[in-house]
C-alpha cells in the first residue's frame, strides 16, 4: 500500500482544507485531500471575506483583481422592528461565492501537486503505529499527519466520538442555517445584518450581475414551531422585521430550494483530537456576530502548516506538534470564540 502513503492527509475540502493542502504541497510534501462532494458546489455560508485575508489568498495564487469582485466597506444593521443604522467597516472586504472561491482554490491545489479525491467520503479515521489510517468506501490510505477540516458537523465527528457531538443540544442552542442566492438591487458596497426573533440574516453582494448571498441563522425551535416548513417559518418569524419581509417577498431566489443545514453547534471543540489537527469549523464554529468565519478558516491553515512541516522534517515529535498547534490555535481564536458563545 506504499502508493497510498502520504505526508499529509486532509479530510474536507473547504477553505481550511484547500489552503492547508496548497501550502503543504508547495513544500514538496505528498498531500491527499478528500472531499465528499464534487466541485464546484454551493455551501451554507455567508460570503463576505475580510480584507485581513486578502493577501493570504493572493499568496495562495488567487487572482482577486482578475475576478472583479464587489468591494464591501459599509455595514447596515437593523433591529427586529426594522430600525437601522449604518457604519463604516474598518478593514472592509469583498464578496465572493463559495461556489467560485472553492472552485478556484481546488484548481490551484491540483496545480500545486495535491491529489484531490472529490466525491469521496471518509468513513473511518483511526490512528495506530504512529500513522493515521483513513478509510473510504472503496480504499484505505495512511498518512504521517492529518488535518480535520470537515466542517460544522460531520459523520466523522460521530465516528471519532468527539465530546461536542455527544452532548444533547438545548433547543435554544440548537441552530439551523439557511442560504439563498437572490436577485436584488441593493448597494454593492454594503453588507447588511437584520435581526429577528432568535436569529439574524446577512445579505451581501457576490460576483455576478445583481447576485446577492442571503444567509440566516435561527434556532431549531423556531422551525419546529412552524411544523418544519421553512417558508412558513420565514413568514411567521423573519417577516416581523419589515426589511426582511420586503426583501424576502420581492427578491427572487436563484436556487430552486434554499440550502439548509441543521444541528449547528457553537459549543466548545478541541483543536486536536485523536492526534488529528482540527482546522476551520472543525476546531471551533464562530458566530457571524463576532468574527469572519472564512478568514478564521484560512488563518487556521496558516497556523497548522509551519508546525506540520517542522514535524515532517523531524524538528518536532508528535506531542510537541500537537501542543504547538493547540497553543497557537488558542492564542489566535479562543477569545473570539468565547465572545461568540456569550452572544
Amino acid at each position: 500500500m506504499s502508493e497510498n502513503k502520504y505526508d499529509v492527509a486532509i479530510i474536507g475540502g473547504g477553505l481550511a482544507g484547500l489552503a492547508s493542502s496548497i501550502l503543504s504541497a508547495r513544500q514538496g510534501k505528498k498531500v491527499i485531500l478528500f472531499e465528499k462532494n464534487k466541485y464546484p458546489f454551493h455551501r451554507v455560508c455567508g460570503e463576505f471575506i475580510s480584507n485581513e485575508s486578502r493577501q493570504f489568498l493572493v499568496s495562495l495564487g488567487l487572482n482577486i483583481d482578475e475576478l472583479r469582485l464587489p468591494s464591501i466597506n459599509k455595514l447596515n444593521i437593523s433591529t427586529s422592528n426594522g430600525d437601522s443604522r449604518a457604519f463604516q467597516l474598518g478593514l472592509g472586504g469583498f464578496g465572493i461565492s463559495r461556489y467560485l472561491l472553492d472552485h478556484k482554490l481546488v484548481e490551484i491545489a491540483r496545480q500545486s501537486g495535491v491529489e484531490v479525491r472529490e466525491n469521496t467520503a471518509v468513513t473511518k479515521l483511526d490512528f495506530q503505529d504512529d500513522l493515521h489510517e483513513i478509510t473510504t468506501s472503496d480504499n484505505k490510505f495512511s498518512a504521517k499527519t492529518a488535518i480535520g477540516a470537515f466542517g460544522k458537523r460531520s459523520a466523522i465527528d460521530k465516528q471519532m466520538n468527539r465530546p461536542f457531538i455527544k452532548k444533547p443540544l438545548p433547543s435554544k442552542r440548537n441552530f439551523i442555517a439557511v442560504k439563498y442566492h437572490v436577485k436584488a438591487n441593493l448597494p454593492a458596497d454594503t453588507i447588511e445584518l437584520h435581526i429577528f426573533k432568535d436569529g439574524y440574516c446577512g445579505i451581501s453582494k457576490v460576483e455576478g450581475e445583481d447576485r446577492y448571498c442571503m444567509c440566516y441563522l435561527t434556532t431549531a425551535s423556531n422551525l419546529q414551531e412552524y411544523g418544519g416548513d421553512i417558508k412558513t417559518m420565514q413568514e411567521g418569524v423573519l417577516y416581523k422585521n419589515p426589511i426582511l419581509k420586503d426583501y424576502m417577498s420581492s427578491f427572487p431566489s436563484l436556487y430552486d430550494d434554499p440550502l439548509v443545514i441543521s444541528q449547528v453547534n457553537f459549543g466548545r471543540k478541541l483543536p486536536v483530537e485523536n492526534h488529528v489537527l482540527m482546522a476551520g469549523d472543525s476546531a471551533g464554529l464562530i458566530t457571524p456576530l463576532c468574527g469572519n468565519g472564512m478568514s478564521m478558516a484560512l488563518h487556521s491553515a496558516a497556523l497548522a502548516f509551519p508546525i506540520i512541516v517542522s514535524f515532517l522534517k523531524g524538528n518536532l515529535n508528535r506531542p510537541d506538534l500537537e501542543q504547538a498547534y493547540t497553543t497557537s490555535w488558542k492564542r489566535q481564536f479562543s477569545m473570539r470564540l468565547k465572545v461568540g458563545r456569550t452572544l
